[in-house]
């Protein structure tokens, strides 16, 4: 080791998008066989749940709070509607569409939510609670400095 290696900052190794994207599959996969139980798929599950927290919604609203294009979410949407969960209805102008959720929905969510939940606490048992909640709001952090319009690296 020089002096100047003692001197410098360790630096992260690997690929930061690779390793997200392993570990979401990972857990997606931990919630989909979970959730998938009832018919839904993890995504299925996040959307309806949000419709049925913010609903009716205007699509552009509902895409831009789960931070989806709106073309993703109208792919998504799709066979949600067809499965008489979800409605897209007039809004409140010619041009603007609201999401509902229908009573089959509201059911649909409830008996999925069941097992959401065993699934939350099978993680949090085999992560450790004090581990989840460290990275739900190291995950927090990182959104944020990512959404900010600052253009400079945040400092520590």
């Amino acid at each position: 080791m020089t002096p100047s290696d003692a001197a410098s900052p360790p630096k992260p190794q690997g690929c930061t998008n690779l390793k997200l994207r392993q570990l979401m599959r990972r857990v997606a996969q931990h919630y989909d066989d979970e959730v998938g139980k009832t018919g839904l798929k993890g995504t299925q599950y996040s959307l309806l749940s949000a419709v049925v927290k913010l609903g009716p919604i205007r699509a552009v609203d509902l895409a831009d709070t789960l931070k989806l294009s709106t073309s993703t979410l109208s792919r998504n949407l799709q066979p949600m509607v067809t499965a008489g969960w979800l409605v897209v209805g007039p809004g409140v102008d010619a041009r603007s569409k609201l999401i509902s959720v229908t009573p089959a929905g509201q059911i649909k969510r409830v008996e999925a939510q069941q097992h959401w939940r065993v699934a939350q606490e099978r993680l949090n048992a085999r992560l450790g609670a004090d581990k989840v909640m460290a990275l739900h709001a190291m995950l927090d952090d990182v959104m944020t400095a990512l959404s900010s319009d600052a253009t400079e690296p945040s400092q520590p």
